[in-house]
């Protein structure tokens, strides 16, 4: 059988060799669409690998895009990573098991995940229980609209492949920084869209009842300081899409009420 690797990036030049390489071995094509990346990566797909299909699209979504490549894809078999997932020996054994059998188990697969924060390999506060779907037959699956913290759809019920994905979350608190305050944008345009309201007891509250669950009762205080570094910045996360909406509101119903004036 066939099988594709899909991945959408955007500015990706220090990741996407280290995947290129780790699974170009296993897979018959590589589809790439790129939102236009101001850095290497397009020159580093055009020249790495002769697999590569390079497409360039305008990012309106994670959703969207990733749908978009699933277009793209030949393969009987999709297996979809991103740019800074790689998977172990292991995972790629069970992948290429899969996709040789004729009538496997399941059309889709979930993988189990090594969260890495840097050099710290995180293992509590949400981060050490990941298992997304990621190998799937094409045409059993799409993904969902929502321009942020999209999903996988399908009826097909998953099996889970043997082995891990190494994802390597963050270069530096910079980098962290930038995707948090670029997911709370579109999270925060997400909920607008679809009407979800907000008041200020809300914004103060549901940051702090973050920082506790992440930290306390999904043990991240286990993994020392790394782990109140990410219970810190996923209750930051949630006050920016939470304050980011209630600006929105409010400037609508500013514009409404004062028209012009504004």
């Amino acid at each position: 059988m066939k099988l594709s690797l899909a991945v959408i990036t955007y500015n990706e030049q220090d990741n996407i060799v280290r995947l290129f390489n780790s699974i170009s071995e296993i897979v018959d094509e590589i589809i790439v669409v790129d939102s236009f990346s101001t850095d290497r990566t397009k020159e580093i797909c055009l020249q790495h690998c002769p697999k590569i299909q390079f497409f360039e699209k305008k990012f309106n979504g994670y959703g969207e895009q990733k749908n978009h490549a699933l277009g793209l894809c030949s393969g009987e078999w999709i297996l979809f990573l991103d740019a800074d997932e790689v998977p172990d020996e292991e995972l790629k054994q069970s992948i290429q098991k899969v996709i040789s059998q004729q009538n496997p188990e399941f059309s889709v697969y979930r993988a189990k995940y090594n969260n890495h924060l840097g050099i710290h390999l995180i293992k509590f506060g949400g981060w050490g229980d990941v298992c997304k779907e990621r190998l799937f037959r094409n045409g059993s699956a799409k993904y969902s609209d929502d321009k942020v913290h999209e999903f996988l759809v399908t009826h097909e019920k998953a099996g889970i492949l043997e082995g891990k994905i190494n994802h390597y979350t963050y270069k530096n608190i910079h980098h962290h920084v930038t995707k948090i305050n670029r997911y709370s944008d579109m999270m925060a345009e997400k909920m607008f869209e679809r009407g979800k309201k907000i008041n200020r007891f809300k914004i103060i509250i549901n940051p702090i009842f973050v920082f506790i669950k992440v930290f306390i009762f999904k043990f991240g205080f286990l993994d020392g300081f790394p782990g109140f570094y990410i219970a810190k910045t996923m209750s930051y996360y949630t006050f920016l899409k939470y304050i980011k909406l209630f600006e929105k509101i409010r400037m609508i119903e500013l514009e409404q009420k004062y028209g012009n004036f504004l």
